[in-house]
Parts: C-alpha cells; structure tokens; sequence
C-alpha cells in the first residue's frame, strides 16, 4: 500500500496547507471509514450521504495519521495534520495517479455491462499461478473504489486487475486515466444504465472510454459477437495505435470454443483444442472465461495453467453463488445485480439444473432500464419455461410485470407477486421443501439475499 511522508502526499494530491511540522509524518494506507480507519492511515472526508469531514476527528483519535480538508469547508481542526484541498474526491483520484506510476506493474482493467467482476476474478485466479496479483476486492470499481484499490496496492504486485464500472459517460475515461492499464477487456454491452445513457450505442461508446487509458500498442480484448464495438473500434484504431482480440460465440474470433458441456458443478469447454474447466454454473460464464484466456495467453501462461487456475477459482459472492440448508434445500444465489442479459442466463442455467424435486424462481426489479424497462420484465415472463421451473415469485412494482407475463402458463398459485419482501420470505418458507432448489436473481437494489437466512433455518 502506499507508504510515504505527508509532504509527498500533499504533492502527489495537488493540495497545499500542510503545516511544516507536520510534513515529515509517516502515512500508511488510506481511509474514506471512520469506523475501519487503522492506525498510520490518510483519512478522506468524501462527501456522500454523509459528510467526511464530520468524521475527521473520530478518524484522528481511531489512528489515522492525517486528514484531507476541502478547502469550502469551514472551521477544520486545529490540532490534526491536515493537506487542504480543493476537492476530496479529485485529490484522491490524483494520489492515487500519481502512486500507480511510481507502480512497476502490468494492469489489466475490466469493464463492460455483465460479468466484469466474474470475468476479473477468473483472471486474477488463473494469472495468480504464476505472477502476484491484486486485484479489485469485492466490488471497489467506482470513481472511489478503483482508487482505494491503487493505493492498496502494494509495490512488489507484478499484476493488478482493475474492475471499471460506470453509470454515464466520462466515468470510465476517468478511471482509465488514473489505473493507465497495459492491457483491457470489455465484456459485453448489454441495457444496463438506459436510464442515463439512452442507447445500447451509447452504451458501448462509454464502456470503450477505456482505451483512452491505453498506451500506444496496448492491447484491447474485447467481444467480438456485439457489432456496437467491432464498428465503433474501426474509427478508434483509425486514430490510436491499439492491438485488439476478439473472444466469443463466432468463429471468426481469435478466441472461441470448438465445443462445451454444462453440468450442475459447472463447464467443460475446449479452445484449439485444449480442455478447459470453470466450476461456476451457467454456459454464459464461459464467455467469461474466453476473456481471461485471451489475456492469460497474451502474458505468456499455458493452457495446462490456464486450466489450473480455473479450477482454483473463488468469485465473489452473490454470483451464481450455491447454498444448501442442513434440510437439503439448494439456494442459487445471483442477487448482487440484474440486467435483461444476465437475468435471462441466469434463468437457463437454473432451468437446466437436474435433480431436484421443484424449482423457485425468485425474481426481483431490474433497474436503470429506461424508458423500456416494462417491456424488458414482461420479455422475461415470457421466457420462463413453465416445464422446468415450478414456481415463480416476484417482488418490487417493475418484477410484477414479469409475474403477470408468467401467470397464463402456471397453474393457478404457483405465480405470485409481492410488494412485502417480509410476506414474500413468509411464503416461500412454508412452501419449499427439502430437496428444492431456488434461485435469487434481482438488481442491487432489491436485496433479495434477505430471503436466504429464513430458508437456512
């Protein structure tokens, strides 16, 4: 992590105003958490529901070493040392910066609209048998989050793999600007975030801000089965000197399958003839899981180790992730997010799965789908396969819709829809049974992980 004296950081952050006194002061780490702040760490007063600055002081007396000051804020501490500056966010954006160029490591970012997390675990997981990595923790791949990841960093990493997420445009420009990576992936473009930015075009045009980042001959990895990047890319590589490859479905891609088998402990996949295995339920990971190939193969690694770290791999939780009670019941777990794309893989796959007496579908609001977001939830009822899925459940006003698509097809009580997310556990506790199977699938905002503590009881 980084670890330098405060007048440097006072440089690196572009601020002024810390006290001569102060400047030979040790900082170890950064903090935007009063409550988590450790001992020798800067703090960061970032202004969101809650004002940082309100905080300093519980931070100075928890450990930390030093605070950030916004220069607009009045009647700052006397007694701490304190690096003013024009605004907290944009100073810890610049810190951060400045510390990934004092880095020698190779960076890797991550985007697109699904599966950039999964993807990014699959390549710190299989780069991970040969190089040390760091790599986004959860889901830090905000405008905050990717800088504290640069600055957690610690300067003996020889890979780090940096989640980009975004909610409009400039987002990914920006962080792209600050993480300066060597090489990029970008997943897929989906609907998410139509709400803000209109169009799938749109879309695609603000997930490609990252190769703004790129040096020149830097490497783009990117899906080659979406048009929206294939033909924006031509008048990007008409102005920018950028190797790109190309992963998916086609064969026209430099990077594609030749055959595959889904089972409930995951997918068996071959790539040039080479056999692969992902331990993650859903053919739709594999998509991911060609990303990481292509990158892993560009840095030097081999199939065999490719391989081995796939079936090492642990993604982070509430992706596909599985869960059975003591009384047998089997919970799929896909509640951190939801998007058409994924909503609808995640229901084939859950589809697929054998072995089971009954299956629950659980489905919740899928949000930031503008103006189409009605037709985008019936468009979900309507797929739902009412021979291989026995129940469906909703919650929220928008997942109502899917019900309604759903209802026609199911005998009658086996497709209900809640407002109550207590009423919804309260039913589908008395309901499944040992040998069950459910599957939770809902965007961030719906928190339909609450469900799963009752059905563990």
């Amino acid at each position: 992590m980084i670890n330098c004296k405060l007048k440097m950081i006072e440089q690196m952050s572009e601020g002024n105003g810390l006290e001569a006194v102060y400047e030979d002061i040790t900082v170890q780490g950064v903090s935007i958490d009063s409550r988590t702040v450790k001992t020798g760490n800067l703090f960061i007063p970032i202004q969101r529901q809650l004002n940082g600055h309100d905080y300093v002081e519980a931070a100075y007396s928890q450990g930390a070493a030093a605070s950030f000051w916004q220069k607009d804020h009045p009647n700052p501490p006397q007694h701490i040392p304190l690096i003013y500056v024009d605004d907290c966010l944009e100073a810890l954006q610049a810190l951060a910066a400045h510390y990934r160029k004092e880095l020698s490591v190779k960076v890797i970012g991550v985007t697109g609209s699904n599966g950039k997390t999964t993807t990014k675990d699959m390549i710190n997981s299989v780069l991970g048998t040969t190089f040390r990595v760091h790599k986004t923790t959860g889901n830090l791949n905000s405008q905050i989050g990717l800088p504290l990841t640069i600055l957690e960093m610690e300067k003996n990493a020889e890979i780090a793999v940096l989640e980009m997420g975004m909610s409009e445009r400039g987002q990914i420009e920006r962080l792209s600007e600050i993480a300066k990576p060597d090489l990029a992936v970008i997943t897929m473009i989906g609907v998410s975030h139509l709400s803000t930015l209109g169009s799938r075009e749109e879309i695609a045009a603000a997930k490609l801000e990252i190769v703004n980042g790129l040096p020149d001959n830097g490497v783009l990895i990117y899906n080659g089965d979406e048009p929206l990047l294939s033909d924006r890319l031509k008048e990007i590589t008409s102005k920018q000197a950028l190797s790109t490859i190309t992963f998916g479905e086609g064969e026209a891609n430099g990077i594609h399958v030749t055959s595959s088998v889904t089972n409930p402990e995951g997918s068996f996949f071959t790539v040039e003839d080479h056999p692969f295995f992902i331990p993650l339920l859903g053919a739709h990971n594999i998509s991911n899981a060609l990303a990481a190939i292509a990158i892993a193969s560009k840095l030097g690694l081999s199939p065999t180790e490719i391989d081995s770290g796939f079936r090492a791999l642990q993604v982070t939780g509430m992706r596909m992730e599985k869960i059975v009670s003591s009384s047998g019941i089997a919970i799929i777990n896909d509640a951190w997010n939801a998007s058409p794309v994924s909503m609808s893989a995640a229901i084939k796959t859950f589809e697929e799965l054998t072995g089971y007496a009954r299956k629950f579908l659980v489905l919740g609001d899928m949000l930031e789908l503008g103006d189409q977001e009605q037709e985008f939830h019936r468009e979900i009822g309507r797929i739902v396969d009412s021979g291989k899925i026995d129940f469906v459940y909703t919650f929220g006003n928008l997942a109502r819709h899917i019900a309604e698509e759903a209802q026609a097809r199911f005998p009658e009580g086996h497709v209900q829809s809640f407002l109550d997310k207590e009423k919804l556990t309260q039913v589908l506790k008395k309901r499944v049974k040992p040998n069950d199977a459910v599957l939770l699938k809902g965007s961030r905002g719906m928190q339909l992980e609450f469900v799963i503590p009752e059905l563990l009881c």
